[in-house]
């Protein structure tokens, strides 16, 4: 995520959106995703926000890093017990069969559409054979702003699902629905985790 417009309004939204997700490190989404990997796993927490996601797996025995865009939401990750986190994007990642699990929960809808194959590749790369993505995103058609400034890039399920398919995953979870985001309006939902078939 490299908008300038989105990461000031994270910025100045951080404490904001902290108190919007907390409790979700209790979430049924992320219990599943721990719960599917090895012990001691090697994780990443990509587009990590204030870090819920990676504390819990820490919490779990993990290896947790986490990534975030904006340097108050690496600060607070950073306060998690056990969570290495650093200022970073997706184009930084770069390794290979590095991690048994990435988290990428809403974050990489506000990168352009046009980079989500690659980002896609890249995660399918970082990951060990048969490691774990979990997926969340807003569904839609096309690119816009929301109330708020926010850049997002929207994918119908049937395109997502494709597109899975074609940067190496099999997906063996997806769950749809409706939330309230930080802009306070209710938006459809896609959440599903994914194996990469290297």
């Amino acid at each position: 995520m490299s908008d300038a417009k989105t990461l000031s309004v994270y910025a100045a939204k951080a404490a904001e959106y902290a108190k919007l997700t907390s409790g979700e490190e209790a979430s049924p989404s992320l219990l599943r995703f721990i719960s599917a990997l090895p012990q001691g796993a090697r994780t990443l927490d990509i587009g990590c926000g204030p870090g819920f996601a990676a504390g819990a797996m820490a919490a779990a025995g993990m290896e947790a890093e986490a990534w975030d865009p904006v340097p108050e939401m690496v600060a607070m990750a950073a306060e998690r017990t056990g969570v290495r986190a650093r200022e970073a994007t997706y184009s930084e990642l770069r390794e290979a069969d590095a991690y048994d699990g990435i988290w990428c929960n809403f974050s990489m809808l506000h990168t352009p559409l046009t980079a989500w194959p690659d980002q896609f590749t890249s995660i399918a790369r970082a990951l060990r054979p048969g490691g774990l993505l979990h997926f969340g995103t807003k569904l839609g058609v096309g690119e816009k702003r929301d109330g708020i400034g926010r850049l997002y890039s929207y994918m119908t399920e049937s395109a997502l699902l494709a597109l899975l398919g074609q940067t190496g995953f099999t997906v063996e979870y997806s769950r749809t629905g409706e939330e309230k985001g930080l802009d306070g309006k209710l938006a459809p939902f896609i959440v599903l985790q994914a194996r990469n078939r290297a």
